[in-house]
């Protein structure tokens, strides 16, 4: 046998080696196909952000009554500047560089830092909970915004009336539909992702850059002195609670991070620069029209003024909303099969029960969580009814994103200063990111009884299940009682040729996962030995050990001087290629 695995280890080693010589480490290269994929699955969430941030900046300032040029430069300044310095900065130059072999996410973040603090399994928890909460959250606020802009349209109107019933009952529908074909995959629906949504993109541009054409002087919103001034000007009648209608322009931002792993960082970095030219236009574009339309009898008769609807010629208003639904159904499919990822990681970091898993599809990284999306469907639809208009859900959304983003600054703050041993950098970083992501989460708190504590009793409920597990596996594992196999040694071998029992197998496997390979569960033994004892030819007890370090493959096997009895240790990395498992598998056969 010391043969076959010294063989089986060359074998290993070459394999890992021609990895290694070849600079890819599993990373995604830049390609067009990919550009498109990218585009579709990393930022739909983001790409609906227009649709309801200036409209819920201008109606919490009291209205197009109280527009502005100062009030309109101020918040498109504070969304630009808001939009480069997390999304941009934070994520796609910082958080991005935090990977565990090319792949991210909150959960993946602190399977880096775990050996620098034990305390920072807290912030991964919190943080987790939080971006969960929003995954329940997203639908319903983004299905909801796309089914009220039909009233921007005299059918439209007609077809949903003042009230909300309507909304509500075709917005059930839709969600139901979207839950409901989770179980058959999504990889066929998910090819056409990436086109429509490259053709929200340029229509979003084009939409701002036509209205931009009228008044070029609001490109005077790209200097951020304007922002400072509108935070705290009169004309800003909000408060400091204008920041978290602001903070709606980077939902999706974590997305970038998370989302790295199944498309690559070169094509999320060559593919962000256009999507956020595609939205500061529009963006610009809103403004624009709404500066021109302040006065308008029309708009001010209207409660809410949507400027994403309302600034397209009315014809051209039916294909917005369609495009509009689209994104949001596609945004949302996205935080679904990302909240399953993340309930996926959760479960190999023992922060939550282990699930059935489905893999419906051949998509990377596409799985189906059957309880995690029955849950989230009735979620989505206790959110709609709870709240009825999309205008409450923002509140409780926004609270959600500050929440996940503060404790992901908490975590890459501890990457840079105990992995990267850059004190100064991470004392920046905490500044810089933490003194801003806390002012919006001031902000966002202040909306806590217009709707942010049903985040708050999510995330609250999400976090308990996760304390609770680990504590409960933590109590379970000290109360293990292990014995050296050794020591039964004999008893297996008389058993194995007592012929008064039959045989159960030629050969029988156990899977362990004791601190020490040579030892076992006690229970194990005794399912063995005692009462109704197993007889077999030959017995296999493999331990496996699952490890955050990239490219870590490494197997003991022990015999103890016999030919029927073997203990067998497999470390392997939970970042690592697939094309390995095989020849580990063939070893341990043999």
């Amino acid at each position: 046998m010391s043969k076959r695995i010294h063989v089986a280890h060359n074998k290993l080693e070459a394999s890992l080696q021609d990895q290694h010589s070849q600079g890819g480490h599993g990373a995604i290269p830049l390609s067009a196909g990919m550009l498109l994929v990218t585009l579709g699955v990393v930022y739909g969430d983001i790409g609906t952000s227009p649709m309801y941030t200036m409209k819920s900046i201008v109606a919490n300032n009291g209205g197009i009554g109280t527009v502005s040029e100062d009030m309109i430069l101020g918040a498109l300044s504070l969304v630009i500047w808001t939009m480069t310095l997390v999304t941009t900065v934070k994520y796609v130059l910082i958080a991005m560089k935090a990977d565990n072999h090319n792949e991210g996410g909150i959960f993946t973040l602190f399977s880096l830092v775990r050996k620098v603090a034990p305390w920072l399994i807290l912030p991964a928890m919190i943080g987790g909970a939080a971006l969960l909460a929003g995954g329940i959250l997203t639908p319903a606020v983004t299905v909801t915004t796309a089914i009220e802009g039909l009233r921007t349209i005299e059918w439209g109107h007609a077809l949903l009336g003042d009230g909300q019933t309507n909304v509500i009952i075709i917005t059930i529908i839709i969600i139901c539909g979207l839950f409901a074909m989770q179980r058959a995959g999504t990889s066929s629906i998910g090819k056409l992702f990436g086109p429509l949504m490259t053709l929200g993109f340029l229509f979003l541009a084009g939409a701002g850059l036509f209205n931009m054409l009228g008044n070029l002087s609001i490109l005077r919103a790209l200097n951020p002195i304007r922002g400072i001034m509108f935070l705290f000007s009169p004309i800003n009648h909000s408060g400091i609670m204008a920041l978290g209608f602001v903070f709606l322009s980077t939902t999706g931002a974590e997305a970038l991070y998370s989302d790295m792993g199944h498309v690559g960082k070169a094509n999320i970095y060559a593919s962000w620069p256009f999507v956020k030219a595609a939205l500061i236009l529009n963006y610009l574009g809103q403004g624009a029209w709404l500066l021109a339309n302040n006065s308008n009898p029309q708009m001010l008769a209207m409660d809410i003024v949507n400027p994403f609807y309302m600034m397209l010629p009315e014809p051209l208003r039916p294909f917005a909303i369609v495009l509009s639904a689209v994104a949001a159904i596609i945004a949302s499919q996205a935080l679904i099969t990302g909240s399953f990822s993340l309930v996926s990681e959760a479960t190999r970091l023992n922060l939550m029960p282990h699930l059935r898993i489905h893999y419906p599809s051949d998509t990377k990284g596409q799985l189906y969580i059957p309880l995690v999306n029955n849950i989230m469907w009735v979620g989505c639809i206790f959110i709609v009814l709870l709240f009825q208009n999309s205008e409450r859900m923002e509140s409780a959304y926004g609270l959600a994103i500050t929440v996940t983003m503060l404790m992901t600054t908490t975590l890459l703050t501890s990457y840079i200063a105990g992995i990267l041993k850059h004190k100064l950098g991470a004392c920046v970083f905490a500044l810089l990111f933490g003194a801003i992501e806390l002012c919006f989460f001031a902000s966002c708190l202040t909306m806590f009884f217009d709707g942010g504590y049903v985040m708050i009793f999510l995330a609250l409920l999400l976090f308990g299940l996760m304390y609770v597990w680990r504590r409960g596996t933590a109590i379970e594992r000290t109360q293990t009682i292990l014995l050296p196999v050794s020591k039964y040694i004999d008893q297996l071998n008389r058993l194995r040729n007592d012929e008064t029992y039959p045989v159960l197998a030629d050969n029988l496997v156990f899977l362990t996962n004791s601190p020490d390979p040579l030892t076992l569960d006690r229970d194990v033994l005794y399912s063995i030995l005692d009462k109704h004892p197993k007889r077999a030819k030959a017995y296999w007890f493999i331990n496996v050990h699952v490890t955050d370090e990239p490219y870590t493959h490494e197997y003991s096997v022990e015999t103890f001087g016999t030919d029927f009895c073997s203990a067998c240790a497999w470390t392997w990395a939970l970042r690592s290629t697939s094309a390995l498992t095989p020849t580990c598998a063939r070893l341990l056969a043999t």
